[in-house]
């Protein structure tokens, strides 16, 4: 992680759970840490938690990854304040109870979003500056084993709607992304992490009462974001799929 220390991380959905393992780890690895989330309490309050000497390595910026407007102003302040971005690691996302053929319209629009337009509005900000600084940066999406099968939960109708669609898109976005940044004559990294079900505020109780020891922690996936960072430059890891020990699917 050495050449990474003092370079400028962008991570969004930083509130809670994966978001906000991904930001202490890297803050514990001297990154410069910008967390972006719609709840700016949420990153106050983890900045608090942190080592008072470590506080000053994060700066909390509120950002909405669904609103364009939103994005460019948060990117407009990272540029003017730190000159570039060098990681993004794209976790925001959201899922919502329901069939895929009753989910409430605006649900599903939520969800498409938060989980696939999120990730292109902030992409294409970092690409640029990672592409106009000649940085051989590394963007990493937090996908989902639900971006490479659809799974439907035992006992319940409501399955993965909108949310599976949208991670198989992330899916092919990291390898469309792949293909663009070297075609575009970079050496930018391009990881996606593909975890089972993570204990996160995202499951509900009676998923984790059904899983018992079989869930992942926020950490593990936190710990699979710094190993992929410190992987040799010529070392790409594409794909990563983490699952629990005995995860029923």
């Amino acid at each position: 992680m050495e050449r990474w220390i003092n370079k400028i991380a962008v991570v969004t959905g930083a509130s809670a759970g994966i978001g906000a393992a991904i930001v202490k780890d890297l803050v514990n690895a001297d990154v410069q840490v910008v967390g972006l989330a719609r709840r700016k309490e949420r990153l106050e309050e983890l900045k608090a938690s942190l080592p008072i000497e470590r506080q000053s390595l994060l700066n909390v910026i509120e950002c909405d990854v669904t609103n364009l407007e939103s994005v460019n102003k948060a990117f407009d302040e990272i540029i003017d304040k730190f000159g570039g971005v060098d990681i993004l690691v794209n976790n925001a996302g959201v899922s919502k109870v329901g069939q895929l053929v009753s989910l409430d319209i605006p649900d599903v629009e939520k969800i498409m979003q938060t989980n696939v337009m999120g990730v292109v509005y902030c992409t294409q900000r970092a690409f640029k500056s990672m592409k106009e600084r000649n940085v051989n940066g590394h963007v990493i999406m937090i996908n989902s084993i639900c971006g490479h099968k659809v799974i439907g939960i035992p006992g319940e109708l409501q399955g993965s709607n909108m949310y599976s669609a949208s991670k198989y898109a992330v899916t092919a976005m990291t390898e469309v992304y792949r293909q663009e940044f070297q075609g575009l004559g970079t050496k930018i990294k391009i990881t996606s992490i593909s975890p089972g079900f993570v204990d996160t505020e995202m499951i509900k109780d009676v998923w984790k009462k059904a899983l018992g020891e079989r869930i992942l922690q926020s950490r593990d996936i936190s710990n699979a974001v710094l190993y992929t960072l410190s992987t040799p430059p010529h070392v790409q890891i594409h794909e990563m799929i983490i699952k629990p020990v005995g995860e029923f699917f």
